[in-house]
């Protein structure tokens, strides 16, 4: 089977499965596909155990030939950051800006210092040498909010407005400090790099000021074409050039193309949509890049629910994935609050602000992809073949999983509680 055909056959199953979900669970949609695709992977892996018969090798196969790290960081990440920019209010944005940084920078620095430091100490206790750079390389690509999860979830649920903007800016921002973490930490694990401020200083300034900038300078591009035309058509096909070749030419720059891709979406859906279009456009934009969001969106879940597929477990496994849950939860309880320390002092927040944070800080598709970036061969339990990639690939997986099903599915009543205590402890 072709990679076009495997993709064809996945958005279908996607779309069945949401279909059924509309009929019977209404389960939110991306967590329905997410359960199915996880029930549909076991049934293989069962039904080949007991010889009835064997689809997850050719399953595995297939998926494998898509390559879930290129075809999510090179291809649809631009789509959907670009879908998310688009709807974030820049009033709303600007009035939570230093909270957003800072959750963004500093939330993201300490949870991967409390996740690195706690594994390793587990790792030592269990007799397994796990060193400390590769506890916090995991700590560095899970410690960052994942925006698609975060925008095709907590999004739709209706929190309270300053919560919602302060959840949604930081997982829309956190990628680029995030970024400069996991890959400073990369190279000093499997290349003896030596980490010097001057590196750090230019890898942060290129990819994620870079990245803001280019982005500035690709919305003002197109909000010049865009507004030099009446065309609906063609004012709505220009959208779509921003996340296919400005994305492309961001990686060939060398600057974050996600960074670049929410700047130029907040400044399209703020500028542009009420200066630089026709009427028709403005009415339909949302509609039209929703129904895009949307039919990723269910690709990229089922892809997340099926690539399980694709990995070696071995017993050791079992435990370190049910273990990298709560330490992750609680580095990301610790990092919020030690922010909101800070935040009170300024300002009034909803008392529930913490703990939904917490909560809705999910992570998906992004850190499932940084994972499967690590190399495979540095061997951490040789008699077993357990490397380095696969610990980290399988407690990234363990997370992702959780953050995505029972997160992402428990978090309406806290959503409730913090609505019904916003007015009269929230204050302007």
């Amino acid at each position: 089977m072709t990679v076009y055909a495997t993709l064809c056959t996945l958005a279908a199953v996607a779309m069945l499965i949401a279909f059924i979900n509309s009929k019977i669970g209404r389960m939110q949609m991306t967590i329905a596909i997410t359960a199915g695709a996880l029930m549909l992977s076991l049934l293989m892996i069962i039904a080949g155990k007991a010889q009835w018969f064997s689809l997850s090798e050719r399953a595995a196969d297939a998926i494998e030939r898509i390559n879930f790290e290129t075809f999510l960081l090179n291809g649809m990440l631009g789509f959907l950051l670009f879908a998310g920019g688009l709807g974030i209010k820049l009033p709303n944005l600007r009035a939570q800006k230093w909270e957003i940084a800072t959750l963004a920078l500093l939330g993201t620095l300490v949870s991967t210092a409390i996740i690195g430091i706690a594994l390793w100490l587990f790792f030592q206790l269990i007799g397994i040498d796990f060193a400390l750079i590769y506890c916090l390389l995991f700590g560095s690509l899970i410690s960052p909010t994942d925006p698609i999860a975060v925008l095709a979830i907590v999004k739709k649920m209706k929190a309270p407005e300053q919560i919602s903007i302060q959840i949604e800016g930081e997982s829309l921002f956190n990628d680029g400090f995030g970024l400069v973490l996991f890959v400073t930490l990369f190279a000093i694990a499997f290349t003896g790099a030596e980490p010097t401020f001057i590196g750090i200083s230019s890898l942060f300034l290129h990819e994620a000021i870079g990245g803001i900038i280019y982005g500035l300078a690709m919305g003002l591009l197109f909000h010049g074409l865009i507004s030099a035309t009446d065309d609906h058509s063609m004012e709505l096909l220009l959208t779509l050039g921003i996340p296919t070749g400005g994305y492309v030419l961001a990686s060939a720059l060398g600057v974050s193309g996600p960074l670049a891709m929410v700047v130029s979406g907040i400044l399209i859906g703020n500028w542009t949509r009420h200066t630089g279009m026709s009427p028709e456009t403005k009415d339909h934009l949302d509609n039209f890049w929703e129904l895009v969001d949307e039919f990723l969106n269910s690709v990229l879940f089922l892809l997340i629910g099926l690539v399980m597929l694709t990995f070696s477990f071995h017993q050791e496994d079992w435990v370190l994935m049910v273990v990298a849950i709560p330490v992750v939860l609680a580095a990301r309880y610790l990092s919020v609050k030690l922010c909101y320390l800070g935040f009170n002092r300024f300002r009034h927040y909803n008392p529930m602000s913490v703990k939904v944070l917490t909560w809705g800080g999910l992570r998906g598709g992004l850190a499932l992809a940084m994972a499967m970036s690590i190399p495979s061969g540095v061997m951490v339990v040789a008699s077993k073949g357990i490397d380095v990639k696969e610990i980290i690939l399988v407690m990234t997986y363990s997370v992702v999983v959780f953050s995505i099903l029972v997160q992402g599915s428990t978090i309406t009543p806290l959503l409730n509680k913090a609505n019904r205590l916003e007015p009269e402890q929230s204050p302007e």
